[in-house]
């Protein structure tokens, strides 16, 4: 299901952007959709960081298998070797424990998420071992459907901008931020449609 910003800040976009406008025809009926469960989708993008995705899909299955239930006990009770075996690498099992202590300590505070703002839960999460500021973005982008995440660091948000706006050359980042101002409040909207300019199958993460 649509987030239920999605349809006004379309329009939105739309109405202030030409070259956004030429997107949300093009690719109206499809929106950002929420990949589920916090914590399992933390673990996934620890284990897809700089691997390929079919490999990552691969290691995701096989620690699927292993628990069934992808809930922080069931990682803490875990060994290393059970992990390693599923095709994590020694760091990565780390983070990964790291990531289900601090949710089993309560220092990820799910519950306080509604009032917080993006920068205060990405705070949060970049404490964690193996999360970064880009893989906190994409989280807040994908999983928590926060309307105005504008990831300067990304790869494909810089090569669209690039494309679209600057005759291919791609913005130093001070001025990508500046560009990206003229999307606020529905930064992750435009971002989304960004990506789907550069890839026509819709954006996952």
């Amino acid at each position: 299901m649509a987030p239920d910003y999605w349809q006004q800040a379309s329009l939105e976009l739309a109405r202030s952007d030409p070259v956004m406008a030429g997107f949300v025809e093009r690719y109206s009926g499809a929106s950002l959709v929420s990949r589920g469960d916090p914590f399992a989708t933390l673990v996934r993008s620890i284990v897809g960081q700089q691997i390929s995705v079919k490999a990552a899909d691969s290691v995701w299955s096989r620690l699927s298998a292993a628990l069934p239930e992808m809930v922080p006990a069931a990682i803490l009770a875990s060994t290393s070797e059970t992990l390693r075996g599923c095709g994590l690498s020694a760091r990565k099992a780390e983070y990964v424990g790291d990531l289900a202590r601090h949710f089993s300590l309560g220092q990820i505070h799910l519950d306080r998420w509604a009032a917080m703002s993006d920068a205060e839960i990405i705070a949060e999460l970049t404490a964690v071992r193996g999360i970064g500021v880009w893989t906190a973005e994409m989280f807040l982008i994908f999983n928590q459907l926060r309307p105005d995440v504008f990831p300067l660091d990304d790869i494909g948000l810089q090569k669209a901008v690039a494309l679209h706006y600057f005759a291919g050359e791609r913005p130093p980042r001070g001025i990508l931020a500046s560009h990206g101002e003229r999307w606020r409040p529905w930064r992750s909207v435009a971002t989304w449609y960004l990506w789907r300019s550069l890839d026509p199958l819709p954006v996952e993460y």
